[in-house]
C-alpha cells in the first residue's frame, strides 16, 4: 500500500522526535505505548501506521497536523471510537485499516467520521464484532469504496440493503463470519469482481448471477448444492473455489464463461451414470423450487450429466479430490480441452481409463493416488494419449502393471510416483515376463521415480536401462537390496537423490563409489553397524543416517571428500558410544556442514543415555580410563603386584635370615663366628 516506496527502499529508518520511525514521508509507530496520535511528527507525512498502541478514541483534532495523510493504520488497538470530525483535515486519505478493534461500541459515531472522507479506497474493518446492520451503517456513504473487508465479524445474513451505495467497489472480504442466508445482497454491485465469503454456515448457493464476478471463494462453508441462474449472459468467472463443503453434486455453472480454475475438493460429491453395484441413475432427475418474492422458479437437472450445459473448453485446472468419485461420465473430459491439471486423489475410482476420444492433449499433472485403482486402461490407436503429461501420480493404489507402451505416448513425462502398489519392474527384453510388471526402459525424459513400499524383491536385468534418473526412491522395500546389484550402473552418470531408506540394508559391501553424481543419499531405518567406507569418496550434500547400529563415525570423515562437500547430515537414533566422539567433536568444527537433529542425537555409557555435547565429569574421567594406552594401562596394573611381591620377599628372607645362614655355612663347611 506504500506510495512511492520504492525508490526509498535504501533510506535509512531514522527517529523521530516521537520517538517513532520514518523514512521519506512514511512515519511507523507501532508498538509504542501510544493512548494517542503524537502531535510532534512531521508535517508532510504521508503514510502512518500506529499498530499495537493503547489507543481508545481518535478525536476531531487528532489528524489535524498531518493533512497530506492519505494512508492510516490503527490495527490492534481497542479502539472504541472515532469522533465525527477526525478526519475532516484528512479529505486525501485513500487507505484505512481498523483492523481488531472495539467499533462496535460507538459505530453510529465513527460512521458520521467515516463518511468525511471523499477520497477513501481502501478499508478493512476485520475483527470488530460488527453485526450485519452497523456494518451497513458503517459503509452507507462510501461510494468511493474499491476494496471493502468485514472479515472475522458476526454478520449472520445479508440482505439488499447492507452495501447498497457501493458502487465502486471491486473487493469485498466477508470471510470467518456466521453467514447463513444472502437475499440479493451483492445485486447492486456492478463492478464487484473478487468475492470471499470463506468460513461461514452458508447451506446452498441457488440462482448464482453475478456476471460480471471474477474470483469467487466459498469454500469452508456446509454448501450442499451451487446453481447457476440459467441464461445465455457470459460470466467473467474465472476461479471458483467450492472446497471444504458438503457438495452432493457436480455444481451447475455458467453455460458461457471465463472459468479456468474449479477447486471442488474435500466434498461428498459423486457422478451417478453408473453405481459401484452396476445400477445406473441416468434417467432420475431432481426439480429445485426457487422461491423469490411472490414468483416461484422450478429447475429440472439430470443428476449424471447437469454438467453438460456448462462450457468447459478454458477450464485449466479442476480438482475433486477428497470426495467420493466411483467414475467419470461418458465425454466428461472430452469437455475440457485446455485441461492441464487434474487431481483425482482421495477418491473411489476403481478404475480409470484414457482413450482417443479424451485425449487431454493439454494436460501435464494428472493425480490418481489414494483410490483403490486396480486397472488402468488405454485405447491405443493411431492418436496420442496424453502427449503434454509431465506429473503422473499413482501411489496407494492397487496397481500391479501399466498399459503397455504407455510411455510411447507421454513423451514428456518426468515424474512418475508408482509407490505403495504392488508393482514389478519389467526385466530386459527376451527374458521371461511371467508376471504383470511396469516398463520404463527407455523412457528418456523420466527424472523423479518413485517406488516406495512396492515390496521390490531384487532388482534385476537393468530395469532402468535408458533412462535418466535423478530422483530414485526404493525406501521400504525390504528386500530390494537383495540379489545383483548391477541396475546401478545405468544410473552412475545422472542419479542425484537416492532413498534406500528402511531397505533393511545391513552390510557396507553396497558400494556407492560409482555413483559420482548423488548429491542425496537416505540410508535411515537400516542397520548399519558400521559407515559405508564407499562413502568417504562422494561428494554429497546430504546424508541422512537416522535410526541404525552405528556405534561412531570415522573419525577422518571430515577430511575426506564427502565431509568437505557435506552441507546436511542426520545422526539421531544411533547408539554412538560416549566414549569414541571425536567424530562428534570434528563435526562441531566443520565449516558450513549442518545437523538438523543435533539436538536428538544422543550417545551410551553403560545403562545411561546422554548428549554427545554435555558430557558429565565421570564421565569423561571413566572415558580416559577406557581410551588410555594398553601398554600403560598394563604396566599400572602390574606395578602393585610386582611391589607387593618384592615386600613379600624381603619379608621371609629377614624372618628366615639366620637358617639360611647356618644352612649355609653347613653345606659349605666353612666355620665362623656369629
Amino acid at each position: 500500500l506504500a506510495r512511492g516506496w520504492g525508490s526509498g527502499m535504501d533510506a535509512a529508518w531514522a527517529a523521530s522526535p516521537g520517538g517513532c520511525e520514518l523514512v521519506q514521508n512514511i512515519m511507523d509507530c507501532t508498538g509504542r505505548w501510544l493512548s494517542s496520535i503524537p502531535g510532534n511528527l512531521r508535517g508532510d507525512t504521508e503514510e502512518l501506521f500506529l499498530d499495537d498502541n493503547t489507543i481508545h478514541v481518535l478525536g476531531n483534532a487528532s489528524l489535524l497536523l498531518y493533512p497530506q495523510l492519505w494512508l492510516l493504520s490503527l490495527t490492534r488497538n481497542r479502539l472504541e471510537l472515532i469522533e465525527p470530525g477526525a478526519f475532516l483535515s484528512s479529505q486525501g486519505l485513500e487507505v484505512l485499516s481498523l483492523t481488531d478493534n472495539l467499533l462496535f461500541t460507538n459505530y453510529s459515531l465513527t460512521a458520521a467520521a467515516l463518511s468525511a472522507l471523499p477520497a477513501l479506497r481502501m478499508l478493512d474493518l476485520a475483527g470488530n464484532q460488527l453485526r450485519e446492520d452497523m456494518v451497513s451503517v458503517l459503509v452507507s456513504n462510501l461510494s468511493s469504496l474499491e476494496s471493502l473487508s468485514v472479515a472475522r465479524n458476526m454478520i449472520m445474513r445479508l440482505d439488499s440493503n447492507v452495501f447498497t451505495n457501493l458502487t465502486q467497489l471491486l473487493e469485498l472480504n466477508l470471510e470467518k463470519n456466521y453467514i447463513f442466508e444472502i437475499d440479493n445482497a451483492f445485486e447492486g454491485l456492478q463492478k464487484l469482481q473478487r468475492l470471499n465469503i470463506a468460513y461461514n454456515y452458508l447451506p446452498c448457493l441457488m440462482g448464482f448471477g453475478l456476471t460480471q464476478l471474477r474470483v469467487l471463494n466459498v469454500s469452508n462453508n456446509v454448501i450442499e448444492w451451487f446453481l447457476t441462474l440459467q441464461s445465455d449472459d457470459l460470466f467473467e468467472l474465472e476461479v471458483l473455489d467450492l472446497s471444504h463443503n458438503h457438495l452432493l453434486f457436480f455444481p451447475v455453472l455458467p453455460r458461457q464463461s471465463k472459468l479456468h480454475s474449479l477447486l471442488l475438493q474435500d466434498n461428498r460429491m459423486s457422478f451417478y451414470q453408473r453405481l459401484p453395484n452396476g445400477t445406473s441413475l441416468a434417467n432420475i432427475t431432481v426439480q429445485f423450487l426457487i422461491i423469490d418474492g411472490n414468483s416461484t422458479n422450478i429447475t429440472t437437472v439430470r443428476l449424471w450429466d447437469e454438467l453438460c450445459h456448462s462450457n468447459l473448453s478454458s477450464l485449466h485446472l479442476l480438482d475433486l479430490s477428497q470426495n467420493q468419485v466411483w467414475g467419470l461420465p461418458d465425454d466428461f473430459l472430452s469437455q475440457m480441452p485446455s485441461l492441464t491439471h487434474l487431481k483425482l486423489n482421495q477418491n473411489c475410482l476403481e478404475a480409470f481409463h484414457l482413450s482417443e476420444e479424451d485425449p487431454l492433449a493439454m494436460l501435464t499433472e494428472l493425480d490418481l493416488s489414494q483410490n483403490q485403482l486396480v486397472e488402468l486402461g488405454m485405447k491405443v490407436g493411431t492418436g496420442d494419449i496424453l502427449p503434454s503429461l509431465q506429473l503422473f501420480n499413482l501411489s496407494t493404489n492397487r496397481l500391479q502393471a501399466l498399459p503397455p507402451g504407455i510411455f510411447t505416448h507421454t513423451r514428456k513425462i518426468t515424474t512418475l510416483d508408482l509407490s505403495r502398489n504392488r508393482v514389478n519392474l519389467c526385466p530386459q527384453p527376451g527374458e521371461v515376463e511371467s508376471l504383470p510388471c511396469v516398463d520404463i526402459r527407455g523412457v528418456e525424459t523420466l527424472i523423479h521415480l518413485s517406488l516406495a513400499g512396492c515390496g521390490l524383491q531384487g532388482l534385476s536385468s537393468r530395469p532402468f536401462q535408458g533412462t535418466s534418473l535423478r530422483h530414485l526412491d526404493l525406501s521400504d522395500n525390504r528386500q530390494v537390496l537383495s540379489g545383483d546389484l548391477g541396475w546401478l550402473q545405468d544410473l552412475v552418470l545422472t542419479l542425484q537423490v537416492l532413498s534406500l531408506r528402511n531397505t533393511s540394508l545391513s552390510s557396507t559391501a553396497v558400494d556407492f563409489s560409482a555413483l559420482k553424481s548423488l548429491m542425496r543419499l537416505d540410508l535411515s531405518g537400516n542397520s548399519l553397524a558400521a559407515f559405508p567406507t564407499s562413502l568417504g569418496t562422494l561428494r554429497l550434500r546430504s546424508l541422512d543416517l537416522r535410526d541404525n547400529c552405528l556405534p561412531a563415525l570415522p573419525l577422518d570423515v571430515v577430511q575426506a571428500p564427502l565431509g568437505r562437500s557435506l552441507r546436511e547430515l542426520y545422526l539421531s537414533r544411533n547408539p554412538y558410544n560416549c566414549c569414541t566422539l571425536g567424530w562428534w567433536d570434528a563435526l562441531q568444527q566443520a565449516e558450513g556442514l549442518r545437523v538438523p537433529d543435533r539436538r536428538e542425537v544422543t550417545c551410551s555409557h553403560g545403562s545411561r543415555v546422554l548428549s554427545p555435547g554435555a558430557l558429565p565429569e565421570p564421565i569423561l574421567q571413566s572415558c580416559r580410563w577406557q581410551t588410555a594406552d594398553l601398554a600403560l594401562l598394563y604396566l599400572v596394573l602390574a606395578l602393585p603386584t610386582c611391589l607387593t611381591l618384592l615386600v613379600a620377599f624381603v619379608v621371609v628372607f629377614l624372618m628366615l635370615k639366620e637358617k639360611l645362614l647356618k644352612m649355609v655355612k653347613t653345606r659349605c663347611g666353612v666355620s665362623s663366628p656369629y
